[in-house]
């Protein structure tokens, strides 16, 4: 009986460690990873314009 209590409670918490930490932490980096893409874009963008109206 207390193998499957104890299995229970390790099973709670790994759902709770994984939402609790892992989730947040992935949709974290991805948002970092989105911004940074949008501000290389924009360097990008600006970069090839100033290159375009200086011909």
């Amino acid at each position: 009986m207390s193998r499957v209590v104890l299995g229970v409670l390790g099973v709670l918490l790994a759902l709770y460690v994984v939402f609790g930490f892992v989730l947040p932490a992935l949709f974290g980096l991805l948002k970092f990873a989105l911004v940074l893409a949008v501000v290389a874009f924009v360097v990008v963008a600006l970069v090839t314009a100033v290159a375009k109206f200086k011909k």
